[in-house]
């Protein structure tokens, strides 16, 4: 895979949220979200900002680093940025943040694709490569989608594009325990989960005593608290990945309330 087929899946991705809420009136707008007080036009106007920055790192570094300066690195800086930057989205009418979305999302994939290969970015506490940075934006996208489908009561189609979005779930998999003040265990997970099109995918060390295995969606859902575990068809063995199905989150930061169980549970989990 060249650095191009990744933002292609970033784009296919950013595309297929927008078909989400493109024809959307202005009721459907303010709906609320699983995401306690924020509404659809939250978590658009929230991918906007990310979409921004991202940007940002990528075309002008120098910007994003003095940004980064200004509102801190500490634990929860950067959500309180995101909360405050809102505003400035929330005040706009349906179209005008349609189009806010849309220029900031085109601005900002234009820019990590400019990115020469091999270029480190500046990210929130440490450089990281624009396919990270990628399927950082990936992430943001199937967590924040997900909210706003769960909103307008639709269901997704997911693709094989996931791929790149378990892979920053695996490459992410310590920050639960960072977010709540744990030691995170010595050895690496195994991932062994199967893609929406049946393919199997697997992550980690074959030697591996802690292994989850599970489709792939659920493994996201599950690291970006979009579902709680027990509404999922995930396996841990092993003590340690049991235990990792509580904390794990793909994101730094506060864990946030995540979702409760049984608020999502599957039609055969209701039998």
């Amino acid at each position: 895979m060249t650095a191009q087929d990744v933002i292609a899946d970033l784009t296919a991705d950013a595309e297929a949220v927008d078909r989400m809420v493109a024809d959307l009136d202005e009721s459907q707008w303010t709906l609320p979200t699983p995401a306690e007080g924020w509404t659809v036009a939250h978590q658009v106007g929230h991918l906007a900002f990310v979409f921004r920055i991202a940007g940002l790192a990528a075309g002008t570094p120098e910007a994003f680093t003095a940004l980064t300066q200004r509102i801190g690195t500490g634990f929860g800086a950067f959500d309180k940025a995101v909360n405050a930057a809102l505003e400035e989205y929330l005040v706009l009418p349906r179209e005008a943040l349609v189009a806010r979305w849309r220029a900031e999302r085109d601005a900002g994939t234009a820019a990590l694709a400019g990115v020469a290969d091999g270029t480190l970015v500046p990210w929130l506490v440490r450089p990281i490569p624009a396919p990270v940075l990628c399927a950082a934006g990936m992430t943001e996208l199937f967590a924040h989608g997900q909210d706003i489908a769960d909103g307008l009561g639709v269901q997704r189609q997911h693709t094989d594009r996931l791929k790149r979005v378990v892979g920053f779930v695996v490459h992410t998999w310590e920050f639960g325990y960072q977010s709540n003040d744990m030691t995170p265990p010595a050895g690496q997970f195994r991932f062994e989960v199967t893609a929406p099109s049946g393919a199997q995918w697997v992550f980690g060390p074959d030697d591996a005593t802690q292994t989850i295995t599970g489709p792939a969606v659920d493994l996201c859902l599950l690291a970006t608290r979009r579902r709680h575990h027990a509404d999922l068809d995930l396996v841990a063995t092993g003590a340690d990945a049991q235990a990792w199905l509580e904390v794990a989150q793909a994101y730094r930061g506060p864990a946030g309330k995540g979702r409760a169980p049984g608020q999502f549970a599957k039609p055969h989990q209701l039998a």
